[in-house]
């Protein structure tokens, strides 16, 4: 499972019409992608690494605090590009991203886990056509990978 973090001082998603479906102030956009052979294991390890990586600033500007520490939110938005392949040509493959009836419940496995261990989590919506919006802190930007 692959995941891309954005820490930011505000992000939002929106879907057709410009509706926003999911809103955090401080904290992480965490794009998101299950690629085959994954499971819901993977995901905790992975969603465990995210809550406990300390990159946000203590009072001395050190990378010394989780987004737990900060009370940041989490805006998780599932992203299969993550997976891409632009190794043989031009024309990126995602032949390594799950299937997308594996990807959804996966993607919904970890959102339903984050939100039992983290007290603020918004999302997107799975497989919509969507605009994420975000200022980046800093701007700090952690790609995560955990092997099965």
């Amino acid at each position: 499972m692959k995941a891309l973090l954005q820490r930011v001082s505000e992000a939002r998603v929106e879907i057709a019409a410009g509706e926003c479906v999911g809103r955090i102030g401080r904290g992480l956009l965490v794009l998101v992608c299950a690629e085959r052979g994954d499971d819901e294991a993977v995901g905790e390890r992975l969603l465990g690494k995210i809550l406990k990586l300390r990159i946000f600033s203590d009072d001395a500007g050190k990378m010394n605090r989780s987004v737990q520490d900060v009370g940041g939110g989490l805006l998780i938005v599932s992203q299969f590009t993550l997976a891409a392949d632009a190794s043989g040509g031009n024309r990126p493959s995602f032949t390594q991203a799950a299937p997308p009836d594996e990807g959804r419940r996966l993607y919904d496995a970890f959102v339903a886990r984050a939100r039992a261990l983290h007290p603020e989590v918004a999302t997107g919506v799975f497989g919509a056509d969507m605009q994420v919006h975000l200022v980046n802190d800093g701007p700090v930007t952690i790609p995560l990978q955990m092997a099965p």
